[in-house]
């Protein structure tokens, strides 16, 4: 298995349905998970509406692949992206792709990905619709992406800033989220229900692909847990500069309640 930080990566944008002052903070997040040796944002350059993308594409280095709409009604940007992802994968040069839409037309597109083999990971607005969201392995609202305003919009402003955070009275209010939380850690626990924060994670990523720490306001797993003040966590094996492993136990399970 490759690890993230080596994964080969394909970034496919639709820029019918992104907006270009999303790209710094996409880029800095697709870093999270690998190097982006594709880098491509589809679209009709021949109009208007595209024209808030030239300067993020130069300074990017962001491939437009031009794409005409051969008739009124018809997507026909998200027709190309297919085709190219399926040539890419079929090159067998890539461990994952980064699809980038709130569209759920690439619904199908991110499925077939995963039945190769692939890490899929999905960009798009909190708009984008729960069938997209769940095809991929992983799924980052925009609005959780700190970027810059684009005064060119004339769509209604999306806010690039951190959410605000969520109060521990009100996370502890959240059933849904707190079933989540003890849930994975159960999963994940040793005999003491001590449970690693690592796979915590991943199972509940493997659950639910659009869960994120900073949907509550919270930039680490580890942040929104300890804010919740039901668990508690522990760092293990630190030394030699190292951060060490940490930790996550249901308090409940400490006191036996």
């Amino acid at each position: 298995m490759v690890s993230e930080n080596t994964a080969r990566l394909a970034v496919l944008i639709d820029a019918d349905n992104a907006r270009p002052s999303i790209t710094e903070g996409l880029l800095a997040e697709v870093a999270k998970y690998g190097t982006a040796h594709v880098k491509r944002a589809y679209g009709d350059w021949t109009g208007t509406n595209l024209k808030g993308w030239k300067d993020q594409l130069l300074a990017q280095s962001i491939q437009p692949v031009q794409q005409f709409a051969y008739t009124t009604g018809k997507n026909a940007t998200d027709a190309a992206m297919v085709i190219d992802a399926m040539d890419l994968l079929y090159s067998e040069r890539f461990d994952g792709f980064c699809i980038v839409s709130s569209d759920s037309d690439f619904t199908r597109l991110a499925a077939r990905l995963r039945e190769s083999g692939l890490t899929v990971y999905g960009f798009g607005e909190r708009k984008t619709p729960k069938p997209f969201v769940a095809a991929c392995d992983k799924f980052i609202y925009v609005e959780n992406l700190i970027y810059r305003e684009d005064p060119e919009s004339s769509e209604p402003d999306v806010e690039p800033t951190a959410k605000k955070v969520t109060p521990t009275a009100q996370l502890k209010r959240d059933s849904a989220l707190l079933s989540l939380l003890r849930n994975a850690i159960e999963a994940a626990s040793d005999d003491d229900s001590w449970a690693a924060l690592a796979s915590v994670g991943h199972i509940i990523t493997n659950q639910q692909p659009d869960f994120d720490p900073r949907n509550y306001g919270y930039t680490k797993l580890s942040d929104l847990i300890t804010a919740t003040t039901l668990f508690e966590l522990d760092r293990r094996g630190s030394g030699d500069g190292k951060p060490g492993i940490l930790y996550a136990r249901d308090k409940r399970r400490r006191t036996g309640k």
